[in-house]
């Protein structure tokens, strides 16, 4: 394996432990009702990385493991709608918990599908990292954790509004 491809898994996964931690004191203290379902991690799919300077999308695949052991494909898109983008990446990875408003979470039905919105930022020199704001979700009451962290390599730097876009994969 690629030394940059195990760096980014490797930030990847401590930034998803951390985000595994810090919305439950959140939720806890605030008294929130949604439960933590599972996580979502989406990676960039090589060479669909479109920059033109104040927009950005790029591919992404997705899979969701649920916390009862189920896992779901998703596809999409992601990107930055309105902003400034001076990156060049190599390789994307991030994660994100899954909150619903209750344990009862249904397998195989992918919930996820949706739109999601907000801010991003990332800076990169060789490997970086990124932070994701983002709101929204599919029809069936499940969300995203608000705030999300992921890993990559290359070059750059971004910040704007960002999104993404999900869809069961085929």
């Amino acid at each position: 394996m690629k030394l940059s491809k195990l760096l980014v898994t490797g930030i990847c996964s401590t930034v998803t432990a951390i985000s595994f931690i810090l919305p439950a004191h959140i939720s806890a203290a605030e008294g929130g009702s949604g439960a933590k379902v599972g996580s979502l991690t989406c990676s960039q799919v090589a060479g669909t990385k479109r920059n033109l300077l104040i927009t950005s999308s790029a591919q992404v695949t997705c899979t969701y493991k649920g916390d009862d052991g189920s896992t779901e494909n998703y596809t999409g898109e992601t990107g930055i709608g309105l902003g400034i983008d001076l990156s060049w990446k190599v390789e994307e990875a991030v994660g994100w918990l899954v909150i619903a408003p209750t344990n009862d979470a249904t397998p195989n039905n992918h919930a996820l599908a949706g739109k999601y919105y907000g801010a991003k930022a990332e800076a990169t020199a060789g490997v970086g990292v990124q932070a994701n704001v983002l709101v929204g979700g599919g029809a069936k009451s499940f969300t995203l954790q608000p705030l999300s962290l992921g890993g990559q390599t290359g070059f750059g730097a971004a910040a704007g509004l960002g999104y993404l876009y999900l869809e069961a994969a085929k």
